[in-house]
């Protein structure tokens, strides 16, 4: 089992398959976009299918498959359907911004995906174009059509920035009484490519308030194990709301998750440099025995909590860095 030195058992893996993206997302990375990296640093198929069947027989048994944005990746498909087939892997999930992904759904049905997370920050289509720089709603609202009509767990995350999208809080907030959907705010990041400073003005508790002044009834309700976000239910609403402190990381404590970039570098935290470049590892034949020996010390060397992490870095500034390079 992959246990770090506070007895923290690792079960999830969150799997950065590409760090290109089709958004230019004000949160996430510079209008201009990024250095988009050669496709020999990046892992391979065949490298990524091997360390999820060595993590899964390390104890891993979910994965969520992330980006950038993943269906941007030619060969996704055959990645997941490969993944998909690990024996012992119980939970393979999936996070998109919805551009591209709605003539895919029925494929990741028949996979096995029974879960996405999609980005969407607002349901006016004039913000959407300010935020995104791209003029692509009409094509995440599709996604999120065919997402529902076939059945699959749907949760829609929305970044909070003050002076940009406050006004859509309660909008999406409201969604969730129309149509069975979680949607999940989320407190701004530093991870955003040096395109501004991210200033914490919108914490969880704050976007809490807001919510409860305009649905006074609603009540909290039980969290899943591990969970990021602190949840709560309004009476006659198809869905749920959540609420994800990801800058004021009041969750670290539970952490069960660890992250591989699209580069093969393992973080046991957002929040650190990373523990371990498996890419390399794995590029030097090294066995499996080897392998494991190796992340699991990495494992055990996983921070206290995202403060630590933050703490113990040896290049301070997070906002160089972009959650398309990390993987969201």
């Amino acid at each position: 089992m992959l246990v770090d030195s506070y007895g923290r058992t690792m079960n999830y893996l969150r799997l950065a398959v590409i760090d290109r993206c089709n958004l230019r997302c004000t949160y996430c990375m510079p209008v201009q976009g990024l250095d988009w990296l050669p496709r020999d640093e990046l892992m391979t198929n065949k490298e990524m299918l091997r360390i999820c069947n060595l993590l899964v027989r390390m104890g891993i048994e979910k994965i969520r498959i992330t980006g950038g944005e993943p269906f941007l990746k030619k060969d996704l498909l055959i990645l997941l359907k490969d993944i998909s087939r690990i024996n012992g892997l119980r939970n393979l999930s999936l996070t998109t911004n919805g551009v591209l992904t709605a003539p895919y759904v029925p494929e990741l049905k028949k996979i096995g995906i029974s879960s996405v997370n999609l980005s969407l920050d607002t349901l006016d289509r004039e913000r959407f174009i300010k935020i995104s720089h791209r003029d692509e709603m009409h094509h995440v609202m599709e996604t999120l059509e065919v997402l529902l009509s076939l059945g699959f767990e749907v949760k829609i995350n929305a970044v909070v920035m003050a002076g940009v999208n406050i006004c859509d809080i309660i909008p999406l907030v409201e969604l969730t009484k129309r149509i069975p959907v979680d949607v999940r705010f989320i407190e701004e990041m530093p991870f955003n490519g040096g395109s501004h400073l991210a200033v914490l003005h919108w914490d969880a508790q704050r976007i809490l308030e807001h919510i409860q002044e305009h649905f006074p009834d609603t009540k909290k309700i039980t969290d899943a194990p591990y969970s990021t976000s602190c949840n709560y239910h309004i009476p006659g609403h198809k869905g749920n709301v959540g609420l994800i402190a990801a800058y004021s990381r009041s969750f670290c404590g539970t952490c069960n998750r660890i992250r591989i970039t699209p580069t093969g570098i393992l973080k046991t935290c957002l929040y650190d440099n990373g523990k371990l470049n498996i890419k390399e590892v794995l590029r030097n034949d090294i066995n499996d025995e080897a392998l494991e020996n190796i992340i699991m010390q990495a494992v055990q060397k996983k921070s206290k909590d995202g403060w630590e992490a933050e703490k113990a870095r040896d290049r301070p500034e997070l906002s160089r860095e972009s959650m398309a390079t990390i993987g969201g």
